[in-house]
This record gives C-alpha cells, structure tokens and sequence, in this order.
C-alpha cells in the first residue's frame, strides 16, 4: 500500500532544527509581503501620476527647446533637420513637428478699435499638433486676408495689461471681431500688409498661428536671409511623464516645461524607491529560501536511513519526492495567502485613508499582483521539489 503524507512523516526528522525552520517561514513571509506590497505601490504610482496634463484624443503634446547657457548662448541652438529626425525616433515620443517662424519683420495694428501696435512674431506648425483648428484656418496665394491662432496665455497677459494702458479688454468670443493689420517688410524696402482674423484661441501652444503656406511663402517672398532652421519643436507623446521619454531629453540637453512633467520626474524618484524596495524583497525571499534549503538538506541527512529504507522497499526516488515535498505545499500556500491578505489591508487602509477622492486608485489588488503571488507559489514548489529530488537521488 502506498504511502500518503500522513504516514510518511515518522521517516522524517522534522522536529530536528525547529528555529532554521520558522526563521525560514518567517523570511519567505516578510520577503513575499515587501515584494507584493512593492509591485502594488508601483502600479499604485503609475495609476495616480499617469494623466496629470491635459490631453487630446489620448495624447501630450510638448514643447522641447534646446538648453541656453552661458557657454552656448552665442552659438545656433536651432533644431537642424537631423534632430528632428532623431527626436521622432526617440523612445516614447509618436512624432515631432519644428515651429517654422518668420524670417521678416512684422508688425500688427488693430486700428481705431485698439489703438494699439507692435511688432510680432509668427509661427507656423502642423495642423495635428494644433488643439483647435477651425475649417477657415486656411490660405491661398494672393489672399490678403490671414487666418490666425491665437495662444490663450497672450491673451490673458493682455486683458491684464489693458486696464493700465486703457485698452479693452477682450474674451475669446469677441477677438475674433478684431481686425488686426500685419505690416510685412522684406529686403530693399518691401513692404505689404494683410489684414489678421483670429479664427480661434489655442490653450497648447504658446505663439501666433498662422497657416504653414503662408509662412512659407512670406519667408521666401520677404526673407532676408537663408531659410532658417525651428528654434523649437512639439513632440507627440502618450505620456508627458514617461521616465525613458524624460532621460533621453534631459540627456540631449533639452529643455522642457517644468511643470507638464514634474509629476514624470516624482514618478522616476518613487519608482526607483518602490523598485529598490522590490529588490530588498526578492533577496530576503531568495535567503529565506537557502536556509529553508539548508533545513532540507539536514532532515533528508538525518531520516538517511529511514528513506533508503523505503527505497529498498521499492517506493521510486520520483514519487518519494513528490509526496515529501507535498508536506510543504499548505506552508507555502499559507505563507502567499497571509502576505496577500496583508497587501489587501495595506493597499484598502491607504486608499480609504490618503486616496478615498481618487476614483482612479481601487481599494482592491491589481491583478498583477495576485499573478505575482500566484508565480512565488509555483516557483517555491518547484524550487523544494527539485531539491528534495536532487537529495534524494544522492541517497
């Protein structure tokens, strides 16, 4: 008749270093805790900072300029062709798109209405990088009337001024009613004006808009110089806050608005916390398991003579494998069972108590985590099969 694991324990020395044995179950518990509790917080941090920018249609669009020190300041820090290139490449980033700006002078009036008038500079970008672009945000040669996109910040450090200089102030509907009157000047004297309509209000880019042919076609008809190269360039990205986007432009010495991704540069420092934290885990779980080992190997040394009995007997070295290491199995499933239950409290008190107004942050465990506990299991059997196996073969 078989032998069961019940029957099979007055063979085993079991009793002998009872305190190798709990010290062990006490490690793997503390080990399994700390690294459940490390993988929930990770997803915890990328849950809470994930989507603290504005977005459209799922994505962060940002402006990178290159560094100004007091060493490069008199140099060309315009974005050449192959940076830009290199920058919709780059990890984490969808695409990029240069802001061509004006090669001419121009200078803006508003007429009677406002009697107000300066020069002005122009940009122009590609139509998907731009928030708000109405049907009419268009040109054609020989037409003297120019669609522009007006930046949002402008125009609040306008209505802030205006009081002070009894000028109107503007909201976003009423602009558009402003004609505007851009004066162009170009080499040898040139000189032409178009009349500017504000077609709409941009909250994304900071500048004033017009269509990308008629900057091109001013810059060619009015430049006075090469065709000049963007000083800056909008990236398209997923994640404003992703922590290899944020590496490499800090590498390439770039320079990025501080406060669209100083939530990406928290997150870089808690995971690296949370991921350090993760591997103290998996080496307390890693030393639990060699001593644990070292307890096998002392038992399997002192029940030497009752298991090479039962090898006599003709029970296989397999299967006496199996239904030794089959004792552990309720230890193990104990052990992942409380660190899980304690992860549970854990992640239920802090979401209840600093989270309770964050819809985003459940008070459940991420899956993740249960197939992170359900791994540790698996990989405990199989670590204490295999070397029961092994100890056994050697019998």
């Amino acid at each position: 008749m078989a032998l069961s694991v019940k029957n099979i324990v007055p063979y085993l020395h079991i009793s002998q270093n009872r305190s190798s044995r709990v010290f062990s179950y006490i490690g793997l518990g503390i080990g399994v805790l700390l690294l459940l509790c490390s993988v929930q917080m990770y997803i915890n941090i990328n849950e809470l900072i994930h989507d603290k920018n504005p977005r459209k249609n799922g994505f962060d669009y940002i402006s990178v300029t290159k560094t100004i020190t007091n060493e490069n300041m008199g140099g060309d820090n315009r974005f050449s062709a192959e940076d830009v290139a290199e920058l919709k490449t780059a990890p984490g980033i969808l695409d990029a798109a240069p802001l061509v700006s004006n090669q001419f002078r121009v200078k803006a009036s508003a007429g009677n209405i406002i009697p107000f008038s300066t020069d002005l500079f122009l940009e122009s970008v590609q139509n998907d990088f731009i928030d708000t672009v109405p049907q009419n945000f268009s040109w054609q040669p020989g037409q003297l009337d120019v669609p522009i996109i007006f930046s949002a910040d402008f125009l609040e450090m306008y209505n802030v001024f205006a009081p002070a200089q009894d000028l109107p102030q503007l909201s976003q509907s009423s602009i558009s009613a402003v004609n505007i009157i851009l004066e162009c000047y170009g080499a040898n004297g040139v000189k032409a004006d178009y009349r500017g309509r504000i077609v709409a209000v941009s909250d994304r880019i900071n500048s004033v808009l017009v269509p990308e042919n008629f900057l091109q076609w001013a810059n060619k008809s009015f430049g006075m110089g090469p065709q000049a190269t963007a000083a800056r360039v909008y990236i398209k990205t997923v994640d404003a806050n992703n922590a290899n986007l944020l590496s490499f432009l800090e590498k390439k010495n770039y320079h990025v608005n501080k406060d669209k991704t100083k939530f990406g540069r928290v997150k870089q420092i808690l995971q690296g916390i949370v991921s350090g934290l993760g591997g103290f885990a998996l080496l307390v779980i890693l030393l639990a398991m060699m001593l644990f080992s070292f307890y096998l190997q002392l038992m399997i040394a002192r029940s030497k003579d009752n298991l090479q009995l039962l090898l006599t007997l003709g029970y296989s070295p397999g299967w006496l494998s199996k239904t030794v290491a089959r004792k552990w199995l309720p230890v193990y499933i104990g052990i992942v069972l409380i660190a899980l239950s304690a992860t549970q409290i854990l992640q239920y008190i802090f979401q209840q108590r600093f989270m309770a107004a964050r819809d985003e942050l459940s008070p459940f465990l991420h899956p993740v985590v249960l197939g992170v506990a359900a791994i540790l299991l698996v990989l405990c059997v199989m670590v204490n099969y295999r070397l029961i196996k092994k100890l056994l073969y050697k019998l």
